[in-house]
């Protein structure tokens, strides 16, 4: 099982994954000593401007358009807990359990930077809650993506309060029961605690780092099912060559160029330059610029996503340093929104080659092949339909690919004037990721099923070989008609698991 120690500063994308997906197995989260530290020293500052009446925003003040009024000190810690009860308002199908888990990670993991004057007891419910499995159920939509995650957050915060739902075995309970059951008692929240519990980015970026995550998945399975493809249909392997590649040397196109090659190493079906063509089709021979510029968009959106969920986002912060309380903008979502809105362009464009290839495979015109890769072509329709699905999925990702952060509606009377959308961009995103995981699905059907039917298993190259072995265990070959729904999602379930290959 193993733990994860959070200290604010260093929880990669991988820890997330392996928190998120939860028990059985899933590590113990645990709290630094030195962030332990450094809480109790922001907390000794909000204190300390709480004694000296300091007008701090949303400490002693209404929050957004009413941050002009006071607060009286015997109901500051009202104010908390209203602000929680008030904006717990999100609506929609709830976030799946390993997203809220993965908030709930992200979260602690930014208070205990230590400048949010959070307790130290606030943070250790939380956590304590993430390690006994208590999952908030946490409605999907209503996000701005800035003054934060506000309502999203706000459910996760009435848990710690006693208050709200959480999802067990896929049906909602009152929190307060499921806290009793585990021995943990509910939280009165103090100065400054509510706000620092919902102002942060905490809903995009869990869904950011779970979607970067099978996002790997699907450009690894992409590169060896469009590898499986390739020997089905005979492919001409120069247009892999690394003398080539090295005239346009991007790192993804290098590195996809380079994973073509591994793929196919030791292959007897593949081609050389003029031996069955000149020259492949670009779904077949641009696999590595595209199949690369996607793997440069994931690092990209990886880099930005790492650096949010190790960073201080609500609003103000303390610097314990200086003894200071800022106002500022962190909780604002833009980094993440543009990042997420890239990594839908660039997971579509994985789906839209693929496509393409499936195009290739099961029309005759292209493959030479029996039309739609059936037994008895005209009796039966073989994989026909299986292109149409790959079809919609893809013209469904257009959709979902618009970018989410050109919009902005303004909000709190005037006060929170330019918002990032950066939530709907992720949401968009883990749409769009689970429709590429099912075009990919029906590629290596597809290709598994043109390989079938040229006996062209025994030439394969060693690696693909083994793909196909492992496609032919959650698919069987499809010898008369048969839907294929239930063998796509087994595919595709198996592909965003990283369970896969290798």
């Amino acid at each position: 099982m193993g733990e994860i120690v959070i200290n604010g500063r260093d929880l990669s994308i991988p820890d997330v994954w392996r928190v998120a997906r939860g028990a059985p197995g899933a590590p113990r989260v645990v709290v630094s000593d030195d962030a332990k530290g450094r809480m109790r020293e922001s907390r000794r500052v909000i204190e300390r401007v709480i004694l000296q009446g300091e007008a701090v925003y949303g400490v002693n003040t209404g929050f957004g358009q009413l941050s002009n009024i006071s607060v009286a000190p015997a109901d500051l810690a009202q104010l908390q807990s209203n602000l929680l009860r008030s904006h717990a308002c999100a609506v929609g199908e709830p976030f799946p359990g390993d997203v809220v888990r993965a908030m709930m990670l992200l979260r602690a993991n930014a208070l205990a930077k230590g400048h949010s004057g959070v307790r130290m007891e606030t943070v250790q419910l939380l956590v304590d809650c993430l390690n006994r499995g208590i999952t908030p159920r946490i409605p999907s939509q209503g996000s701005l993506g800035a003054s934060g995650d506000l309502a999203p957050l706000a459910h996760l915060g009435l848990v710690l309060m006693g208050e709200g739902e959480v999802i067990e075995d896929g049906a909602a309970r009152p929190a307060a029961i499921a806290l009793r059951e585990q021995g943990l008692e509910p939280i009165a929240l103090a100065p400054k605690e509510g706000l620092a519990l919902i102002n942060g980015t905490q809903a995009m970026t869990a869904l950011g780092a779970l979607c970067v995550m099978r996002a790997r998945f699907l450009s690894h399975a992409a590169d060896g099912v469009a590898a499986m493809t390739f020997e089905a249909l005979r492919g001409v392997r120069d247009a892999f060559g690394e003398s080539l590649h090295r005239l346009r040397p991007h790192p993804g196109q290098m590195a996809a160029a380079e994973a073509m090659r591994a793929w196919l190493d030791g292959s007897g079906l593949t081609t050389a330059q003029g031996e069955v063509r000149v020259q492949d089709a670009y779904s077949l021979r641009c696999i590595p610029q595209v199949h690369g510029a996607t793997r440069d968009a994931l690092e990209y959106t990886a880099n930005i996503v790492e650096i949010e969920q190790n960073a201080a986002t609500d609003n103000p912060l303390v610097l314990p340093d200086s003894g200071r309380i800022v106002s500022g903008g962190h909780f604002h979502g833009q980094p993440v929104a543009l990042a997420l809105d890239f990594l839908k362009l660039a997971v579509s464009e994985l789906a839209s080659i693929a496509e393409r290839r499936v195009e290739r495979l099961v029309n005759p015109l292209l493959s030479g092949l029996p039309a739609f890769l059936a037994r008895d072509p005209g009796l039966s329709s073989g994989l026909m339909i299986l292109q149409y699905v790959a079809a919609s999925l893809v013209s469904e990702n257009k959709v979902l690919a618009h970018p989410a952060s050109v919009d902005s509606i303004p909000s709190s009377a005037g006060q929170e004037d330019h918002v990032s959308m950066g939530t709907t961009a992720a949401r968009q995103a883990a749409a769009i990721v689970e429709n590429v995981a099912r075009v990919l699905a029906i590629e290596a059907i597809a290709a598994a099923e043109a390989i079938s039917q040229q006996a062209f298993a025994d030439r394969m190259a060693p690696r693909t070989a083994r793909l196909f072995a492992r496609v032919r265990g959650l698919c069987a070959e499809v010898e008369r008609d048969r839907s294929l729904s239930a063998d796509i999602e087994v595919v595709a379930r198996a592909i965003l698991r990283g369970e896969w290959y290798e």
